[in-house]
This record gives structure tokens, C-alpha cells and sequence, in this order.
């Protein structure tokens, strides 16, 4: 009967080895996004600079943001941070992004995580929440090695634009 626990072992140490090696799932769009990074632009209708550091995290799986605004709040800490999670589901041809952020809190709500389609070098996110929809597209221009983030509020079907920054590398 020493068999029996003998192969079950075998076979759940097969199994971990073989999802060891897996290799994780490639985006050349979101490796594009890999670096350091400055962002300008307007946000609810202010001006403002951020900084980005994204890097890929947990065994390439995630894209990993870090943005941090250089306007200070009256404590002298950072207006806006913000940490974003972007991965790529193959199977789905669909990517996912959690957005964490020091707004409001409430961060592990389902109004955070949003879904998003490629089109061209464009990703478009759609956040659902029972507030409202909040769409937030990636824009890549290959020609300049830029990113333009354009964040629209939907508002009885129509987009209101709430934001459109470009980010240009350090």
C-alpha cells in the first residue's frame, strides 16, 4: 500500500514542476511600457506631473506601475499614488487591470479591476461600477516612444473626458 501515496507524490511533484516551467505570457505591447517615465497632462481639469516606474513583477506575470503625482498634499506627502496591476490572459486575448489608488480607498472592489481589448498598440479599459462606467485607454505611438493615457467618465451613454496625459520616458 506504500505505492498508492508514493505515486500520488510523483504525481503532484510532476505537476508543480511542469507549471514551473511554464513560461509566463508575453506582451510586446506591455513590455514597451517597462521603465521610468514622466506623465503630464491634465486630470479633472488641472494640470499636473507624475512620475511611473513599471517593472514586471511576480514571474513576469504582472505588469506593476508606481505612479506617484510631485504635487504634495498639506502633510507634504504625494497629492496621488497610484499602484497598477496589468496582466495579459492569453486565452482570453484579454487584458486586466487592478488600480489601487490613495483617492478614496475601498482599492479591493470589484469597480477597480477593469477589462480591456487590444486594438492596434491601443489597450481600452472599461471599469464598471454602480457609480458609473470609467474607460481608460493606452495609447502607444511607436514613433516616439510615448504613451498617451486618455480616462473618459460615461455619463448617460456619452464619454466626459476626465483626463488625457502623455507619458514621455525619463
Amino acid at each position: 500500500m506504500k505505492t498508492i501515496p508514493t505515486i500520488v507524490a510523483l504525481i503532484v511533484l510532476a505537476s508543480f514542476s511542469a507549471s514551473a516551467q511554464k513560461s509566463p505570457p508575453q506582451d510586446p505591447l506591455l513590455d514597451r511600457m517597462i521603465g521610468s517615465w514622466l506623465l503630464q497632462g491634465t486630470i479633472a481639469g488641472r494640470e499636473t506631473t507624475h512620475d511611473i516606474e513599471s517593472d514586471w513583477v511576480l514571474n513576469h506575470e504582472y505588469l506593476r506601475m508606481h505612479e506617484t503625482s510631485r504635487e504634495k498634499n498639506a502633510q507634504g506627502q504625494a497629492a496621488y499614488e497610484a499602484i497598477v496591476f496589468i496582466e495579459w490572459d492569453e486565452s482570453s486575448s484579454e487584458y486586466a487591470c487592478l488600480w489601487l489608488d490613495s483617492t478614496e480607498g475601498g482599492g479591493l472592489s470589484s469597480q477597480v479591476l477593469g477589462h480591456g481589448k487590444r486594438s492596434g498598440d491601443d489597450i481600452a479599459f472599461l471599469f464598471k461600477s454602480k457609480a458609473g462606467n470609467f474607460h481608460t485607454t493606452f495609447a502607444y505611438a511607436k514613433s516616439t516612444d510615448t504613451w498617451q493615457w486618455l480616462m473618459d467618465d460615461e455619463e448617460s451613454g456619452k464619454l466626459v473626458p476626465f483626463a488625457r496625459v502623455k507619458l514621455v520616458r525619463k
